[in-house]
C-alpha cells in the first residue's frame, strides 16, 4: 500500500506539471491572469492556474487509486463544481451571492449523497454532545467558513499551499502516522501543490498564482476530511483536534470579521487587515512573513497536541481563550498601524516615487488580495 501510495504522489506531482504547463501558454487568451494595477502589487501578468492543476493532479493519480468510496466520489465531484466556479470568478469576477450559492448548495449535496456531517461534537464536560439534524447548518457553515478562510489567506505567495501542508500534517500528527491511508486525497493534494508552491515562489520555471479555485479547493478538501475523520464511531480526530488543524486560518477570519463589525462595517467588505498585512506593514518583507506565518501555524499545532491531555472540553476553551486574545492583539495592532499612517505626513509625488521604486522587487512577491471585492485571491473570498 506504501509502494502504490508513492507511485500514486509521484503521478499527482508529474500531472499537476503537466498541466501547468499546457495551461501556461493558453492562461491569457482564456482570461485566466491576474493583471497589476493600482490595487495589485506584482509585476506583470500571472496566470491563475496553480489551483486548476493542483486539482487536475489530484484527480489523475486518484484514478490510479482507483477508489470506488461514494464519499471520496462526491468530494472530488462536488470539488470539480467549486474549482470551476473558482476559475469563473477569477475570469468574470461573479458575485458573492452567486459564490455563497454554489458552496451551499455543493455542501448540502455532500451531506445529500454520503449522510457525512457534523453530528456530534464529542465528549465535552462530561457529556456527549450529539447535534442530529441541527448538525447540517452547523455543517454547512463550517465547511463554507473553512474554505474561504483558506481564500482568504491567499494574500501572499506560497502561504495558502504551505498552509495547507501544515494542516495534513496535523492531521496526521493527531490522528497516528499509521492511519495515513484515511486521507489519501489530502497526501495526494499536497503532492499536486508542490508544482505550484515551486512556480508561485520563483524556485523553478516561470510564477503562477493559486488562483480562488485553488484556495477554494484546498478549504473544501481540507473541511470535509475533518469532518468525516471526526465524525466516525471511534475517531482519533476529536472535534477540537479540527480546530488545532486549522488553526491560523480560523483565527484570523474569526478576528478579521470580529473587528469589521465593531467597526461597524460589513464583515464581508474587505480591508487590509490580516495577519499577513499587518507583518508587511510592520516592515517584514514577503519571504520573511511566510516563514513567521508557517511557522506560527506550526506552533499553533504543537499547542494542540499539547491539549489533548487536558480534560475534554478544556482543550475547547483553551481554543476559546487563544482566539480571544489573537482577536484583541491583532486588533489592537491594526489600529495602531492604521492611527500611524493617518499621522504620518503626507509624501510630495517625488518622495513618494523613490521608495517605491526601492521596494520593488520586494514587492514583486507580494499579491495585495484584499482590498478590492472579487479580485484574485483573498479578496474574491471576502464574504
Amino acid at each position: 500500500m506504501q509502494y502504490r501510495m508513492l507511485i500514486s504522489c509521484v503521478i499527482a506531482v508529474l500531472s499537476s506539471a503537466a498541466a501547468m504547463i499546457l495551461l501556461y501558454h493558453h492562461a491569457e487568451s482564456i482570461g485566466l491572469v491576474d493583471r497589476p494595477d493600482e490595487r495589485k502589487r506584482h509585476v506583470g501578468n500571472i496566470p491563475l492556474i496553480g489551483g486548476l492543476s493542483a486539482f487536475f493532479g489530484v484527480v489523475v493519480s486518484m484514478c490510479f487509486e482507483a477508489q470506488t468510496l461514494l464519499f471520496t466520489n462526491a468530494l472530488l465531484g462536488t470539488g470539480a463544481v467549486l474549482a470551476l466556479t473558482g476559475a469563473l470568478d477569477d475570469r468574470f469576477d461573479l458575485s458573492v451571492r452567486t459564490r455563497l450559492v454554489i458552496q451551499a448548495g455543493a455542501v448540502l449535496t455532500m451531506v445529500y449523497c454520503t449522510g457525512v456531517y457534523v453530528h456530534t461534537l464529542g465528549r465535552l464536560f462530561g457529556h456527549d454532545l450529539e447535534l442530529g439534524a441541527a448538525g447540517i447548518p452547523l455543517t454547512l457553515l463550517a465547511v463554507v467558513g473553512l474554505l474561504n478562510a483558506f481564500n482568504m489567506m491567499d494574500g501572499i505567495d506560497g502561504l495558502a499551499g504551505m498552509l495547507t501542508l501544515v494542516s495534513i500534517g496535523a492531521i496526521n500528527v493527531f490522528q497516528g502516522f499509521s492511519q495515513w491511508h484515511s486521507c489519501i486525497l489530502l497526501l495526494l493534494l499536497a503532492a499536486a501543490l508542490i508544482p505550484d508552491l515551486a512556480a508561485n515562489l520563483e524556485l523553478v520555471g516561470r510564477k503562477v498564482f493559486l488562483g480562488d479555485a485553488g484556495s477554494v479547493m484546498i478549504g473544501y478538501f481540507l473541511a470535509w476530511t475533518l469532518i468525516q475523520l471526526s465524525q466516525q464511531p471511534h475517531p482519533n480526530l476529536s472535534t477540537v483536534d479540527v480546530l488545532w488543524c486549522v488553526a491560523l486560518p480560523v483565527l484570523d477570519t474569526l478576528a478579521v470579521m470580529i473587528r469589521r463589525m465593531s467597526e461597524g462595517k460589513s464583515p464581508f467588505k474587505p480591508d487590509r487587515g490580516h495577519i499577513h498585512h499587518l507583518l508587511l506593514r510592520a516592515g517584514f518583507n514577503a519571504h520573511t512573513t511566510l516563514v513567521l506565518l508557517v511557522g506560527l501555524a506550526m506552533a499553533l499545532v504543537f499547542m494542540g497536541t499539547l491539549t489533548r491531555n487536558l480534560a475534554p472540553g478544556s482543550n475547547l476553551l483553551t481554543f476559546a481563550a487563544l482566539t480571544l486574545i489573537y482577536v484583541a492583539l491583532t486588533g489592537r495592532v491594526y489600529r495602531a498601524q492604521q492611527a500611524s499612517a493617518a499621522a504620518e505626513p503626507p509624501m510630495a509625488p517625488v518622495a513618494r516615487t523613490l521608495p517605491m521604486v526601492a521596494q520593488l522587487s520586494a514587492l514583486t512577491s507580494y499579491q495585495d488580495d484584499d482590498e478590492e471585492p472579487e479580485q484574485e485571491t483573498a479578496e474574491s473570498s471576502e464574504q
